[in-house]
């Protein structure tokens, strides 16, 4: 009787086109959104039957009285909208859950579509793409030993001769690995598996995460429900937390899209105390017009830190080149153009107390005995270092454009100053989006020094990397699409080998340094990839007859309802059969964990064993 009374009300809702979605389905949210503005359009369906009517209203005296309370718990409860997904999920033993994320602390784990990037050639992103990408909300009674740490695969060091085999990660007298690192797979897991060798070591944590912003053709295909994405930054921020030195901050990157709702988020995570800035780079001077807003041309950093004892160094926005033809002096002498600033007497009202300076060939100049520059030993110093202009009747201190060309004025919290890397401005351009060297230069000056360790897991084009080598700097990049892996990999050898883009003029870089490069040790996200990679149905029942004999898969699916029910999968478009099988396997086992290293199962090489053994601290 139940099942023909959802039948009766799907029939009923269906009459109004605004209800259902493009693929036909019945949309939920705006049903109950119509229900409790009491929509006059769709009390009007609900009522002219009597069956529907006797359900969902109440009779009082001669009028009908709608029970919304009554009607959305129905709605939430039950499962009257499945379609021919969720039916076919329910048969073979996938639950749908319709709770809010934040009831039951959800982990958000995402697989981005691998072509989710601009292919070769291409002079502007392609509109029309409709790309995949993967993300599933796992409950927290369904996460078993998914934060475990994993097994390292494919361990090599890179220098700037090239690939090399590694015995052995390089660390101090403590224990502590000084390698920089790049780390390919989940993000997420990434981290947990960090937390046991670097908890509480990291000093600055910048990332770039997806902005959400609904476009499908950037790398990360950004397009988010917006309580899911808040999940994914939730999860990870949390263990990035535990990541972080006592001293330590993050900076993390975001526009207007969700800024509003991570700064909430930050708050809760970091303690609102222990916010520090929002930080406004003009990203785009775009100068497009816009019909009913204003361009949207400035990014935000939020800036936290982990407590109140956090380093930091205060940094300068650069001279303007205004402010450079001011110098205009040079005795070519190798050091260059410089500007004067007067030392003597320069008159005005009333007497000032003056004192004698004798030059070094006996002149005698009248200097006024106030301030730090009249100071006799002072001026010594700087006419022997050449810096004490000295000249008819006038007496200046030399400032030299190269040795000022970092100081002015000094940095606020709108940094306008950095170009982004559009037209002239490209320094190593892999992806629109990408930030320059010069950003992350700043924070890095502003909050670490020499060897402190940086982290951005969300490695993207390893700019955060590059820019950390040419500081010197420890870096650990994490980074998932495989496109990006191989971005970062090209760049950071390049940097290796002396690269002159970005910020090398600047800090002076020749080159020099190496880098570990990793991966998490793939098992059921090998069968995620075949099954995201694959171009129809049949190749994908070939994966699905893999997993059932190698895979892990959860343990409510049942294997015979699926092949007794093969021909409805058949149906369902191929976007939602890989969402399906994606959904059956195992999340526990995405990667080996370090646990069952010695699992012959898993086939870990006695040197892969001994490399992880002395990752995680162990020989």
């Amino acid at each position: 009787m139940e099942s023909k009374f959802n039948d009766l009300l799907i029939e009923v809702l269906r009459k109004n086109s605004r209800f259902i979605d493009k693929e036909g389905d019945l949309i939920k949210s705006e049903i109950i959104s119509s229900a409790s503005k009491i929509d006059k359009e769709l009390i009007e369906v609900l009522i002219e039957n009597k069956q529907i009517r006797e359900s969902f209203f109440e009779k009082i005296k001669d009028y009908w009285v709608f029970n919304i309370n009554k009607f959305v718990a129905y709605i939430q409860d039950k499962n009257v909208f499945s379609n021919s997904i969720t039916k076919f999920e329910s048969k073979i033993g996938l639950n749908i859950d319709d709770k809010y994320l934040n009831e039951r602390g959800e982990v958000s784990l995402v697989w981005p579509f691998k072509d989710c990037v601009l292919e070769g050639g291409m002079t502007e992103e392609d509109k029309k793409r409709n790309e995949i990408f993967f993300n599933e909300i796992l409950a927290k009674d369904e996460i078993d030993n998914l934060f475990e740490p994993k097994v390292l695969t494919n361990i090599k060091r890179y220098t700037q001769k090239g690939e090399e085999k590694i015995k052995e990660f390089k660390k101090d007298e403590f224990g502590n690995i000084k390698d920089n690192l790049i780390i390919k797979g989940n993000n997420l897991l990434a981290l947990h598996s960090l937390e046991r060798v670097f908890r509480e070591k990291i000093k600055l944590i910048y990332i770039d995460p997806p902005y959400n912003t609904g476009s499908d053709s950037f790398k990360y295909n950004d397009s988010f429900n917006h309580s899911t994405w808040l999940t994914f930054m939730k999860n990870r921020l949390e263990i990035a937390k535990k990541l972080l030195h006592q001293k330590g901050v993050i900076f993390v990157q975001c526009d207007d899209n969700e800024l509003g709702y991570l700064k909430v988020l930050m708050d809760e995570i970091f303690e609102r105390e222990n916010f520090i800035n929002q930080i406004s780079w003009l990203r785009t001077s775009s100068g497009k017009t816009v019909s009913r807003n204003l361009s949207n041309d400035v990014d935000s950093i939020l800036w936290y830190s982990k407590s109140n004892h956090y380093d930091f160094h205060q940094v300068y926005k650069p001279l303007s080149e205004k402010t450079k033809l001011m110098y205009k002096y040079d005795d070519k002498d190798g050091r260059g153009r410089y500007r004067l600033y007067p030392l003597q007497k320069t008159g005005g009202p009333g007497p000032e107390t003056t004192y004698d300076y004798k030059d070094n060939n006996g002149k005698i100049w009248k200097c006024p005995a106030k301030g730090w520059r009249m100071k006799k030993e002072k001026l010594k110093a700087l006419e022997n270092d050449g810096r004490l202009f000295l000249e008819g009747n006038t007496m200046g201190e030399k400032a030299y454009w190269n040795e000022r060309n970092n100081e002015g004025k000094i940095a606020n919290n709108l940094w306008e100053d950095i170009p982004n890397l559009q037209g002239s401005n490209k320094e190593y351009l892999a992806f629109s989006g990408q930030k320059p060297e010069l950003l992350i230069k700043r924070i890095l000056d502003m909050t670490t020094q020499e060897g402190d360790i940086v982290l951005d897991f969300f490695g993207g084009s390893g700019t955060t990397g590059a820019t950390a080598l040419k500081m010197n700097r420890q870096f650990i990049l994490i980074e998932q699409i495989e496109n990006q892996i191989k971005t970062q990999l090209e760049r950071i050898n390049s940097v290796l080998k002396g690269d002159q883009a970005g910020i090398s003029k600047v800090v002076n870089w020749k080159g020099g340094g190496d880098f570990v490069y990793c991966e998490l040790m793939k098992y059921n996200e090998e069968a995620i990839e075949k099954i995201r990679d694959s171009k129809d149905t049949k190749s994908l029942l070939k994966i699905w007859e893999e997993m059932c004999n190698k895979y892990f898969l959860n343990y409510d699916v049942e294997i015979k309802k699926f092949n007794d029910n093969k021909k409805e999968f058949e149906k369902i478009p191929l976007k939602n059969q890989k969402e399906i099988l994606i959904k059956m396997l195992n999340k526990n086992q995405l990667y080996v964990n370090y646990s069952e290293i010695e699992d012959s199962q898993f086939k870990v090489s006695k040197e892969e064993k001994d490399l992880n053994k002395k990752f995680y601290g162990e020989i």
